[in-house]
């Protein structure tokens, strides 16, 4: 153990990244890090600068200030009455990643991932719930000005809440507001101590120091703000601190566990969405076959299996399959009577096929079907089979959206079953079900009107 300050030793919990029983070597990377006694109950108004400075007045150039959310979210008078804590966390909810029981894990108005909003029933007077800092980065950049006219030290603040994280047990502090800190060390394009390259290492600094602080802190020994020193090459004023630690909530587009468990499912459905533009990105086949893979589980009747995807996954295939119905579809609409004019417009409309990179045609199979030698209970039984290749339609387009590419579902090879059968080379037995157009979307979606479910529904 070591005290914060030779003149002024401390009773609070301290620890050193050193040896406590041999001093570290001159050249020897070490730091220190201890909790502050003697802070009084933080109310709303509160100056926690002003409130650190007195308890804490020997602060230093290049320390880190590591301070819990909760007494910031006293001080900025985000303190609510709430008798129902769900509905507290309902309004900061922006989007629900995952639930289990009574537990939510949901991103919050501040961006973060976590349990319950950030909502806090504790440390608080009964009846009242705390909410986050609004901006918690601001709210570090607000106590680091202070700190700085009060003390006139240039020092790292990092706003701190305690997190759950996926495939671990237990919570660890991390860092939710940052000034003046480098949140993040980018290692990549440098080497390690045998020469390999270094690709792919970002090393979250801020969140290792929330860490250290919680050491100290505890959860329970009313010991709200922790102080690192020696690391004093973390802090400073320069650009690459600006974002705050809101550079470390990685953005959606490259967030591979963005979906939960359950919610997984509704937020994948909620992405399918109809692509009518795509790039020319060409799609991996694995992704599809995983969405095959999807599709295969559908429920189907008699225990079957009616389901048959098959992958156009050469141009020429494409090419020659299109062209093939195009000229079947414009036979049918001269047959129909339509003028040139009009028939050149329907097969511009209906390109959207071509201008997808990849395509796929599920057939509906009808082995293991029954025969029941009477028309109604064979037009039910047909049916059957055809709501089960929907439902595998269904499973692959939203497997697809999960797989980040956008789809788009055709009627059109269900007009001309022959001509697909024959071009395909597929047996008589299979059926055409449309074709799904598959690729990376071109633009982000439009924005659709939202459906009120109870419109669709009639109660008895």
């Amino acid at each position: 153990m070591t005290s914060p300050t030779p003149a002024s030793p401390s009773p609070s919990p301290s620890l050193s990244a050193a040896s406590p029983s041999t001093p570290p070597a001159p050249s020897s990377p070490s730091y220190r890090v201890w909790a502050l006694p003697g802070l009084p109950e933080v109310r709303t108004g509160d100056d926690i600068a002003k409130l650190i400075a007195a308890a804490e007045p020997g602060l230093v150039d290049g320390d880190v200030l590591l301070v819990t959310s909760k007494i910031v979210s006293k001080a900025e008078g985000r303190v609510l009455p709430a008798g129902d804590r769900e509905a507290a966390i309902d309004a900061e909810t922006v989007r629900v990643v995952a639930r289990r029981g009574n537990l939510r894990i949901v991103q919050n108005r501040q961006g973060l991932i976590m349990a319950a909003a950030g909502v806090d029933a504790s440390n608080t007077p009964s009846g009242t719930v705390l909410l986050l800092p609004e901006d918690p980065d601001a709210s570090a950049a607000r106590i680091r000005e202070s700190l700085r006219d009060t003390l006139g030290v240039e020092v790292g603040v990092i706003v701190t809440d305690t997190f759950g994280r996926p495939w671990r047990t237990g919570l660890t502090d991390v860092a939710i507001g940052a000034a003046g800190v480098r949140v993040l060390d980018d290692l990549r394009g440098g080497s390690d101590a045998h020469g390999n390259p270094l690709s792919a290492t970002v090393v979250a600094t801020a969140d290792e120091l929330a860490a250290a602080g919680d050491l100290v802190k505890g959860k329970a020994a009313g010991l709200p703000v922790a102080v690192v020193r020696g690391l004093g090459h973390m802090v400073g004023g320069r650009a690459e601190e600006a974002d705050g630690a809101r550079a470390l909530v990685r953005v959606a587009a490259d967030d591979m566990f963005r979906l939960g468990t359950s919610e997984a499912v509704r937020e994948a459905v909620t992405l399918r969405r109809t692509v009518r533009a795509f790039t020319d990105e060409p799609v991996d086949p694995g992704a599809v076959r995983r969405a095959v893979a999807a599709a295969v589980t559908a429920p189907a009747p008699h225990h079957t299996t009616p389901w048959r995807y098959v992958l156009l996954e050469s141009a020429e295939a494409r090419v020659r399959l299109l062209d093939a119905m195009r000229d079947a579809w414009i036979a049918d609409l001269r047959r129909d009577g339509k003028s040139e004019e009009s028939i050149a417009k329907r097969i511009k409309r209906g390109d959207i096929l071509r201008r997808a990179p990849y395509l796929a045609v599920p057939c509906l199979v009808m082995d293991g079907s029954h025969s029941y030698g009477d028309e109604r209970r064979d037009s039910a039984e047909r049916e059957m089979f055809v709501v089960a290749a929907g439902a595998g339609v269904q499973n692959f387009l939203v497997a697809l959206a999960g797989e980040g590419l956008g789809s788009a579902w055709v009627s059109s090879t269900m007009f001309c079953r022959e001509v697909v059968r024959e071009v395909l080379d597929l047996p008589a037995t299979w059926d055409p079900m449309g074709a799904v157009a598959v690729g990376r979307a071109a633009e982000p979606p439009k924005d659709r009107p939202g459906r009120d479910a109870e419109t669709f529904i009639a109660v008895r």
